[in-house]
């Protein structure tokens, strides 16, 4: 059993060590000398140890440069805070994970969401300075009056305390008769008016005159006078002030450090340049001058052996890259005067930062078609006449350089109709990292479900369907590819469609190709909330069956029209995933399927639906040994379009349709009886990627 971990924050020697350190080593045969004392072994020897001194100190440059404080929306987000997905586990404590949504009412905002005991909590605010946090219930940001609070919610929820300089406003739910000295909210629960009790102080009677009520205490920064009329929500929306519990980072920061955590020992850790520390950076108990004497010299030894290990590394990787060149790559790409090496080996054409800036107009926010997992993609037109998308990449650093070369990599080598076609890039050099791709005029797949184009209707269920087939003959392509490629977010915001509705799938700035001897790569789990493979979120455990989870998310969005993730949702259905599992299992399509979807269709394509429906059911499978691979899953979406084409062809000849039994009968070997049979028993509801 294989395993290949790239968990710790690495990157490519070659890629940005050498850019760090500011080395420029000509590359010139004639400068190596053939009487050199050492030979390639002892010095690849003495490379290896000098790498492994300063191996601490790149990974932890690397792990600063990963927890650094980023914006959500409005909020700074930093210690004890992280945003999943965008950053490492290690940058914060695990019940202060944030998660980055998208806001329903405008698709551009970002909202960031705490996800606490079971609810979902818009974070306002955060002070570092005496450790606040101001919070509200996600279900308060609607504009019902009647949003009220929930039942059992109490006032302290770990790891938070409710700060002092908080008031609280209290409700009276399921009471047993009026209240005449209470105010009526106008709203019901469980067939019972909810009574607004206003400032509570702990002394709210419950007990009256043989009724009895049930008190709920909310949190909130003020009070309204009661004796006018009081608009409670504006309260509840507002937020209230709590307290978070996690370790102080005062002295971790003092010392130039950045606070995270350490998932080995529980614990808090101190990220410093040079390593990570229990408490602070520079925590040794030495500071004599014998001790910085020493590792100054330390330090420049390193340095000059490091230079010397470079050249000779280089030297030899050179001439071996030299010998096996082609030279019509050489040719084509040696004239260029900037960076011309990485288009050479990457084999992809190079642009000029001056050129793409032309094409965008400067990149103009009118051209703008949106936003990538790690860049903004413009529209532009080549000075060749081409009409081209380029991706601006947020900011240049060693992570989005390996970002960058790895979708550059990856793209450059593979040839597919369904996935977007890569023109080329710049120079690792330029001033900014830009990719530039084919473009793709109708958009994402995203868009036409339940973005901003959903209005328009023009996904049938034909189109659909040929959808789902040819993102999976696409996935299909990237396993079965030698070394096989896990995209790593297959998601309906990455599933571009062109003017004839085919699929290009695109985003391969997370992709990783994948050992053909290893079952799996251990790595610290990134993606899309909503899509992560709950397995891979749990066991940090990549394997292709991770894409047939995201691809089975997508194939519910594809038939049902709603988000992956949806705040608006009741809790239990916030979640997709989750949702459809539930549905599918109580036989309840009819409330997952999109309405106008499902009540406009024949019963062939309601066959068809339900077909589609167990497929994705067997994709969202929790343990990934039970998801078919992708391959199959392409197999029954073909068999299932077969099945289309065949009643087509009955009604045709006939005059009718064919009658439910003998369609089932063309995919029996994919009917929902007997996938349900096989799944059902042995399947539990998958943890939510969230």
């Amino acid at each position: 059993m294989g395993e290949r971990s790239d968990f710790a924050p690495t990157h490519r020697f070659e890629d940005c060590g050498l850019e760090m350190w500011g080395l420029i080593v000509p590359l010139s045969s004639s400068r190596m000398s053939s009487k050199t004392s050492l030979g390639l072994k002892e010095y690849l020897v003495l490379l290896f140890v000098v790498l492994s001194l300063v191996e601490d100190s790149s990974a932890s440059a690397s792990m600063m440069d990963d927890c650094a404080p980023q914006s959500c929306g409005n909020v700074k987000i930093g210690y004890p805070f992280w945003i999943f997905g965008k950053q490492p586990s290690y940058c914060g404590f695990p019940p202060y994970n944030i998660t980055c949504s998208s806001s329903s009412k405008d698709n551009k905002t970002q909202i960031p969401l705490l996800t606490v005991a079971g609810f979902s909590i818009h974070v306002k605010n955060i002070y570092y300075n005496n450790h606040s946090i101001k919070l509200a219930l996600a279900r308060y940001d609607t504009d019902d009056p009647c949003a009220l609070p929930i039942i059992n919610a109490t006032v302290d929820i770990f790891p938070f305390i409710r700060s002092s300089s908080s008031k609280q406003i209290s409700f009276l739910y399921n009471c047993s008769k009026e209240l005449p000295f209470y105010r009526n909210t106008s709203c019901v629960v469980d067939s019972k008016p909810v009574y607004f009790s206003g400032e509570y102080n702990g002394s709210t009677q419950l007990n009256f005159s043989g009724g009895t009520c049930t008190l709920v205490v909310a949190p909130v920064m003020g009070y309204f006078d009661l004796s006018t009329d009081v608009n409670y929500t504006v309260l509840l929306r507002a937020g209230s002030l709590l307290n978070w519990t996690a370790p102080d980072c005062k002295e971790c920061h003092d010392s130039g450090g950045l606070c995270g955590y350490n998932s080995s020992t529980v614990s808090f850790m101190c990220i410093c340049h040079d390593r990570t520390h229990l408490r602070k950076c520079d925590a040794g108990d030495s500071n004599s001058l014998k001790d910085k004497l020493r590792k100054a010299g330390l330090a420049a030894l390193a340095g000059l052996v490091t230079l010397a290990c470079a050249s000779i590394f280089l030297f030899y990787r050179y001439k071996k890259r030299r010998r096996t060149a082609s030279s019509k790559y050489l040719n084509r790409n040696l004239s260029h005067p900037n960076g011309t090496e990485i288009a050479a080996y990457l084999q992809t054409n190079l642009f000029s930062y001056d050129e793409l800036m032309e094409a965008t107009d400067g990149f103009d926010i009118s051209r703008e078609l949106g936003d990538g997992g790690y860049g903004t993609v413009y529209k532009g037109k080549l000075r060749d006449g081409r009409t081209v998308a380029v991706k601006r990449l947020f900011d240049k650093n060693c992570r989005r350089i390996e970002q960058f070369t790895n979708e550059v990599e990856i793209l450059s080598r593979l040839r597919h109709q369904n996935l977007v076609n890569l023109y080329g890039c710049t120079s690792y050099r330029s001033r900014e990292l830009l990719l530039v791709y084919e473009y793709i005029p109708n958009g994402t797949v995203a868009d036409h479900l339940h973005g901003n184009r959903a209005s328009e209707k023009i996904l049938t269920w034909p189109i659909r369907l040929k959808i789902a087939i040819e993102t999976a003959d696409a996935l299909a392509y990237l396993h079965a590819v030698d070394p096989p490629i896990v995209h790593r977010d297959v998601k309906t915001n990455n599933i571009l469609l062109d003017s004839g509705f085919h699929v290009k799938i695109a985003d391969f700035g997370l992709s990783r190709l994948f050992p053909v001897d290893a079952t799996h790569v251990s790595t610290a789990p990134q993606g899309t909330p909503g899509y992560v493979d709950p397995e891979y979120h749990q066991c940090f455990q990549l394997t292709d069956k991770s894409d047939v989870y995201s691809f089975g998310v997508v194939l519910v969005e594809l038939i049902s029209s709603k988000p992956a993730i949806d705040t608006n949702r009741q809790r239990s259905d916030i979640n997709l995933a989750n949702m459809a599992i539930t549905k599918i299992q109580n036989h309840e399509l009819d409330d997952l399927v999109d309405s106008d979807l499902w009540h406009h269709s024949d019963e062939s394509t309601k066959i068809m639906i339900t077909m589609v429906a167990e497929l994705a059911f067997r994709c969202l499978q929790s343990d990934g040994d039970m998801r078919p691979p992708i391959k199959e899953v392409l197999d029954g979406l073909r068999a299932i379009e077969s099945s289309r084409y065949k009643a087509d062809k009955k009604e045709k000849n006939d005059g009718q349709i064919q009658d439910d039994a003998v369609l089932m009968q063309n995919i029996a070997a994919y009917s929902p009886d007997s996938v349900a049979g096989k799944w059902l028993s042995q399947s539990t509801t998958p943890s939510t990627s969230q």
